[in-house]
């Protein structure tokens, strides 16, 4: 079964293209001008062992909203095309992810319906670090969520995300990015007892 999906988004704000293999080796190779953002994709794809290519340009003069959440319209719109009617899936998904000090959650369900609740609890200041060029660079926290809203509004999935105590921004996004990875990678794989079905009572998600 070949579950891979193409998807371009081209609007006066964002130009992007993915590529998303749900069966791959964890590899990312998207071209991300956004540090932290592509730190983000990278643990997604390694932990949900999903394969992505493809580039994000977007008018970073204005700020980062644009191009983040129009990465997670785009990937969730890769995965919804990837998955198709959803035949033979698992369809849902749960993991808790630890990461030093904190304690991260993921749920979802590709029931056909987009809910995002996101209880990150980050403290909204940028994240600077020093970019490739020598320079300053920062990631706008408060884009967090704005990349998952985006995801599920177009994976037509809904995904609880949870921050259940926890000290770092860093470490809090890193492994809410990383519990998300394991719990869709766990709805989506195909589960042999149920021999190609649909999971649903009603016989298709919508």
């Amino acid at each position: 079964m070949n579950r891979v999906a193409t998807v371009e988004r081209n609007t006066r704000e964002t130009q992007i293209t993915l590529t998303l293999n749900l069966d791959g080796k964890g590899r990312c190779g998207v071209k991300n001008p956004i540090g932290f953002f592509d730190h983000l994709l990278s643990s997604f794809c390694k932990h949900g062992m999903f394969d992505l290519d493809g580039e994000l340009k977007g008018d970073l003069w204005v700020d980062q909203h644009h191009l983040i959440e129009d990465t997670g319209i785009t990937l969730g719109s890769c995965f919804a095309k990837a998955l198709g009617d959803c035949a033979g899936i698992f369809r849902s998904g749960f993991f808790i992810y630890p990461m030093d000090e904190s304690l991260l959650q993921a749920s979802v369900d590709f029931g056909g319906r987009s809910f995002l609740a996101c209880d990150a609890k980050l403290t909204g200041t940028p994240l600077v670090s020093i970019g490739q060029d020598g320079n300053s660079a920062s990631f706008q926290t408060d884009c967090f969520e704005d990349f998952w809203q985006g995801f599920v509004s177009t994976a037509k999935c809904n995904l609880h995300l949870d921050t259940l105590r926890g000290r770092s921004d860093h470490h809090k996004m890193e492994g809410l990015f990383k519990a998300a990875a394991r719990a869709i990678r766990a709805a989506v794989e195909i589960d042999a007892r149920r021999g190609g079905e649909v999971p649903s009572t009603k016989g298709v998600i919508v």
